[in-house]
């Protein structure tokens, strides 16, 4: 028998808090930040990312304080009047590396809590998307342009990849206010299309897998939330 493939390393959580993302968006934080510089997402969700990306720049900086502080104190160094001084400069650098990290955790909380009541919310009873909708949705949040040909008068609408939907395909979603075009550019040289705000947050929805409880990993050692360092 063909031997089962070894399951994937898991992802470190930069926070708890990715464990609530998660639970609350349906997808990982790394899928989000793909969605995210892709033009994916609506204002909520990627407000609720680029806030993450801060927290996770901030928990680092907690890291790499704890690490050069267990450094010091590992016996390496002669213990002298140095190496009290570089303890105590690393123990308030991190101090502050510590504080700006729950600062970022704190706006993170922020722009979650709206995104976790509405997923909470009873469901509204709207027109589902199609999986020709959504492929088309996400082909036009990669950039898009629609053409028309000088001779024939044919519409099309180009994509990113370099691949065409029909233009009727398009239409529908313009009139369900999911796309828009900008009709300040002539048909000829291309009318850009892009998604609303509706649309990104109709494609978001439509390709949030069911939401699953995620355990919890143990806290990891300079994980937030920590107890601020103790001063001599």
């Amino acid at each position: 028998m063909t031997p089962e493939p070894a399951p994937a390393a898991a992802r470190r959580a930069v926070s708890p808090l990715d464990h609530r993302i998660e639970a609350a968006t349906g997808h990982d934080v790394d899928t989000l930040c793909a969605y995210r510089d892709r033009g994916v997402l609506d204002p909520p969700h990627a407000r609720l990312v680029d806030e993450h990306r801060e927290l996770a720049k901030a928990q680092t900086s907690v890291t790499f304080r704890l690490k050069l502080l267990n450094r010091l104190t590992s016996g390496e160094f002669p213990v002298d009047a140095a190496w009290f001084e570089r303890v105590d400069r690393t123990v308030d650098q991190m101090e502050e590396a510590a504080d700006a990290r729950d600062t970022a955790a704190r706006k993170v909380l922020a722009a979650l809590e709206p995104i976790e009541a509405a997923t909470a919310a009873p469901l509204q009873s709207e027109g589902t998307l199609t999986t020709e909708d959504q492929a088309a949705l996400l082909a036009i949040a990669g950039g898009a342009k629609l053409y028309e040909h000088l001779l024939t008068g044919r519409l099309s609408v180009t994509v990113a990849s370099g691949t065409r939907i029909p233009y009727a395909e398009v239409r529908k979603l313009e009139d369900a206010g999911l796309v828009v075009r900008d009709t300040g550019h002539p048909l000829h040289a291309g009318q850009p299309v892009a998604l609303t705000d509706a649309g990104r947050a109709a494609l978001f929805a439509a390709r949030r897998p069911p939401t699953t409880q995620v355990p919890k990993p143990p806290a990891l050692p300079g994980a937030w939330p920590s107890a601020p360092p103790q001063r001599r």
